[in-house]
């Protein structure tokens, strides 16, 4: 049996995310003792008093958030498999959790870019790896579609004061910036702030002001007015590498150190990128009533009623902002939703399509078909089995 301690904030979602993976790849083997403990708690013990902690449990390994002067090479001294989580750095003496996070950044930027984006935030920490790497991604993809003049970026709180905002200053930089705009956020935590503070300072999200985290933690994207959307991460799956790598290291202490790296998966849409880089005020309305409400049975006539547009000019206006018909648009919408749902539910797919408002199964299979190049069945077992 292997025993674990893990030292993280259990108040945030992604170590409880992490500890799922962990769990699932533990119950194929034998079942683990896993003990938690909280940041603070380790700042009163000492590197050294976690160790002895470690030790008198008959503990195996360790996972924890570790700040750069503390002297984690006495994990490896003391026989304890050690992962670094990167909360500020990496480190180079033990192995670490960390991400793919220049993707994730380019994630950001091509997703506003296909929405005609012109101006481009970001939103960050300054001096933390995983920020600074999210902006690097985010930047290139940007100056590489010609539109490097037009990035405007927001690093000036340090990760220690994670509560504390000079107001003034973002207030200013909120004014600054030209809209409308598309801004991605480091994180779920910096993504919910920037929202609350558009909603202080009467700021239209999305049309003026279009915001991407990063984590898709549910509870932070859902607690603002205006949900957040976000870059889901594959972490219960890098929970469940992460477990077996510490098997591994666990059975074989000589193995050389390999970083577990977290990929971004896709980007979970909720009303606050429910825009489109455009002055039209009534395309503007008719995507975010289609966003609002494209899980129900929702029809062309019912857009219609949403605007002060004939339907031949809203089809031509709605095509050139979005290059998609009114009916692909939600359509398109209603399929991804369906593909979630295949891989996050144990539903049956005529369940699934149902509650969409899909009666006719043979026509939501042949759309998606046509999107995904395979059946929904196929595209359950193979995305489930990654899970």
């Amino acid at each position: 049996m292997i025993k674990l301690l893990i030292i993280s904030d259990f108040t945030e979602s992604f170590p409880h995310r992490l500890l799922k993976g962990i769990v699932s790849y533990s119950r194929n083997t034998k079942p683990w003792d896993i003990m938690r403990m909280p940041p603070e708690y380790k700042k009163m013990l000492g590197i050294e008093g976690v160790v002895k902690l470690i030790k008198d449990n008959g503990g195996d390994a360790v996972i924890g958030q570790f700040d750069e002067n503390e002297d984690v090479s006495l994990f490896a001294k003391n026989g304890i498999v050690a992962f670094a989580q990167d909360y500020k750095k990496r480190f180079s003496c033990i192995p670490n959790i960390t991400g793919d996070y220049y993707a994730q950044g380019r994630m950001a930027a091509r997703f506003y870019l296909e929405r005609g984006f012109k101006n481009f935030g970001f939103f960050g920490f300054k001096d933390v790896c995983w920020s600074d790497e999210r902006f690097e991604g985010f930047r290139r993809e940007i100056e590489a579609a010609g539109y490097g003049d037009s990035l405007f970026s927001y690093t000036m709180q340090n990760i220690d004061q994670l509560w504390f905002y000079e107001k003034n200053q973002l207030d200013a930089w909120l004014h600054a910036i030209p809209k409308p705009i598309g801004i991605m956020a480091c994180d779920d935590n910096q993504g919910s702030h920037l929202l609350a503070a558009c909603n202080i300072k009467g700021i239209k999200v999305p049309t003026d002001v279009s915001v991407i985290g990063v984590d898709n933690d549910e509870t932070l994207c859902s607690l603002v007015v205006t949900p957040l959307s976000s870059i889901q991460i594959d972490i219960e799956d890098g929970g469940y590498r992460l477990a077996q790598m510490i098997e591994k290291r666990v059975m074989t202490p000589d193995l050389p150190p390999e970083d577990v790296v977290l990929h971004p998966v896709k980007i979970v849409g909720r009303l606050s990128t429910a825009a489109y880089a455009t002055n039209d005020t009534q395309i503007q309305k008719a995507v975010q009533f289609i966003h609002q409400n494209y899980t129900k049975k929702i029809s062309v006539k019912d857009v219609m009623g949403e605007v002060a547009l004939s339907r031949r000019l809203l089809e031509r206006r709605f095509k050139e902002v979005t290059g998609h018909t009114l009916y692909q648009h939600i359509s398109d919408l209603r399929i991804k939703r369906f593909a979630e749902l295949l891989v996050d539910t144990d539903e049956q797919v005529i369940g699934i399509a149902l509650s969409l408002g899909e009666s006719d199964t043979k026509s939501i299979s042949r759309r998606f078909k046509q999107i995904f190049g395979c059946s929904p069945s196929e595209y359950r077992e193979k995305n489930q089995k990654k899970k």
